[in-house]
């Protein structure tokens, strides 16, 4: 490809009213409204004696913050975007970024608490609506995890160093997903930087966990977890809600004990990693292989809080040479350990490999990271809170947006799904009473578009 004329010939100007650069939110925002986020976030979130306003129109500024996510913005001052062009003509109460600025500010702990909630229901409906999260699968899985999300000013409320060892932010979230649906976040939740990983976890999990049962879900659900949230509480949590649990667990003396008592003969060979076939023997040659033994764990704890299920182990041969003297490899293979406590309905060679798939909760933080949460842009912990589930609730309508339009897109990263369905440059037109759109012609994905532009009620020009 190469430029088709000279400099001398090329100009541009930003002269005209009626361009769009972000066509696709025209059908993600009507989605958002007929999913109820306006009409949930004015009857929950109640910011008042908040200075010069702030508090007022809140169902305008928050939907204005989410388009703005929706749409790319990963700060404040970012949310500039949804003023350009035309689309004032298409949409109603956008705010300035300095107006966003002071009602992030202006929350308080419970108010972030009153958003949590408007925002739990519409993510009921939101999956009632779409089918985000399919009813007809067999086994639900949630995923909690947490991450410290860097940050550089040490005036920053709540930044701290921990586990890490970088100033940061440490916020969880919740995620429910099927073997045929991408990830739906359901809670979140802003801890200051030292917290540890399972800070709080217990309370999250029983809200994440009620939300699950209100999108009507009713198929077996499994928590799936590391090992930093192996506690009698998240246990005790998820047996009250009818939860099934797999959570990692950190290899320790009793463990060690446990292990010890496995016979060589209950190990079996997985396919893993670099796993080869033996086909005259008809069986998987692996260096690695699992085995289960029953256990009861919390014993330190008063009796009600005590759990039997199982303890599945998984062990890896180490390749490290140092740790194996020459020539007595055999005789002195040392193992590597991985260990998972579960109560799981499956199969100890179904569900190994169903804990191992909660690596993918990894996808969601990085997809959140390339979008709203590059940054928590605020010097305010609260407000950071609050960017924090406006930022999963764009990164949800998102989602949603991508499973109307196709099958692809249903599992796309949100931002494939931004440069592919939402950040489409268009023309205002005005004729008939009525406004057309006028996209660029060979769009590569003009027909998932179509479906999602009909799918939210616009009509295409015939």
């Amino acid at each position: 490809m190469k430029v088709s004329h000279s400099p001398a010939t090329l100009f541009a100007a930003f002269d005209d009213p009626d361009l769009i650069a972000h066509a696709g939110l025209v059908p993600t925002i009507r989605l958002a409204e007929r999913c109820g986020l306006p009409r949930l976030v004015a009857e929950k979130v109640r910011l008042t004696g908040a200075a010069n306003g702030a508090g007022t129109a809140a169902d305008a500024k928050a939907l204005s913050i989410v388009g703005g996510m929706i749409a790319g913005a990963d700060s404040i001052e970012d949310l500039d975007v949804l003023r350009h062009g035309g689309l004032s003509r298409l949409f109603g109460g956008v705010r300035a970024p300095s107006t966003l600025g002071s009602f992030l500010r202006a929350f308080t702990w419970g108010h972030v608490r009153q958003l949590e909630s408007a925002v739990r229901a519409f993510t009921c409906t939101l999956a009632a609506h779409t089918g985000l999260v399919p009813k007809r699968d067999e086994v639900v899985f949630v995923d909690i995890d947490s991450k410290v999300k860097q940050v550089y000013g040490p005036a920053k409320q709540g930044a701290s160093f921990g586990y890490t060892k970088q100033r940061g932010l440490h916020f969880q979230i919740v995620t429910v997903k099927t073997s045929t649906c991408a990830p739906v976040i359901v809670a979140t939740r802003l801890r200051k930087g030292s917290a540890g990983s399972g800070k709080g976890a217990a309370s999250l999990l029983r809200e994440a966990l009620a939300t699950v049962r209100a999108m009507g879900i009713t198929a077996k659900v499994i928590v799936r977890a590391d090992s930093a949230y192996f506690s009698h509480k998240v246990v005790d949590v998820c047996r009250k809600a009818d939860a099934h649990f797999s959570l990692a667990v950190a290899v320790h003396k009793t463990i060690r004990e446990a292990i010890a008592g496995i016979a060589e003969t209950a190990w079996t060979p997985i396919k893993y990693a670099a796993a080869v076939w033996d086909a005259a023997e008809a069986r998987w040659i692996s260096d690695a292989e699992i085995a289960e033994v029953p256990f009861t764990a919390f014993t330190s704890k008063k009796k009600a809080f005590h759990a039997t299920a199982r303890l599945i182990v998984r062990r890896v041969k180490r390749l490290n040479p140092k740790s194996v003297p020459a020539g007595q490899a055999e005789l002195f293979g040392v193992w590597r350990h991985h260990v998972i406590f579960t109560d799981s309905p499956f199969v100890l060679a179904q569900a190994e490999p169903m804990h191992r798939e909660h690596a993918q909760v990894e996808q969601v933080f990085a997809d959140l990271e390339d979008s709203a949460l590059a940054h928590l842009p605020s010097g305010r912990f609260t407000a950071n809170a609050a960017w924090l589930t406006l930022a999963a609730t764009a990164y949800n309508l998102t989602r949603a947006a991508g499973h109307l339009a196709s099958v692809f897109h249903a599992r796309a990263r949100t931002g494939t799904i931004r440069r592919h369905l939402i950040n489409i440059p268009a023309r205002i037109a005005t004729g008939a009473r009525r406004l057309t759109l006028h996209l660029s012609q060979h769009w590569p994905w003009e027909a998932d578009f179509v479906d999602l532009w009909t799918t939210t009620g616009q009509r295409m020009v015939t």
